[in-house]
């Protein structure tokens, strides 16, 4: 039997399943400081499962694996998001590691700020905190 790391989750878990899970941890390291704290590869080399911790919650991922029935589908209607008390540090680490502006990070209508960004893998992440007090800069 094999060894259980220990496992701090709870609640719901995002769960994506991508094209290339070796490279999406790898990215997600550099773009968001992503800790990885389990990996389950397979002999061919792909990820049958990666359990990553991003600012203090989980996100776990895998790759494709169409003959057991779990073929790759298009990543739609989902947004993970990060909500962090420094968003623009953590806008700027995303987007210098290369994730696409999608929609710009700033002060929104509802008073806080965000942006989208989209991964290679099609995900489309947010990133929401609050905006900066009067007189600093965002």
């Amino acid at each position: 039997m094999w060894e259980q790391p220990e496992m701090k989750v709870a609640g719901v878990i995002p769960y994506l399943q991508l094209s290339d899970a070796k490279a999406a941890v790898a990215l997600y390291e550099k773009a968001f400081a992503a800790k990885e704290i389990d990996r389950r590869p397979v002999e061919d080399g792909r990820l049958m499962h990666c359990h990553l911790e991003i600012n203090g919650g989980a996100l776990m991922l895998s790759d494709a694996f169409p003959e057991y029935g779990m073929p790759l589908k298009e990543i739609s209607g989902v947004t993970p998001h990060i909500a962090t008390l420094n968003p623009q540090d953590w806008w700027d680490r995303a987007v210098a590691a290369g994730l696409e502006i999608v929609h710009p990070i700033k002060v929104e209508f509802w008073g806080d700020m965000y942006g989208q960004l989209r991964d290679p893998f099609g995900v489309t992440w947010a990133i929401v905190g609050p905006a900066p007090a009067a007189g600093e800069a965002a």
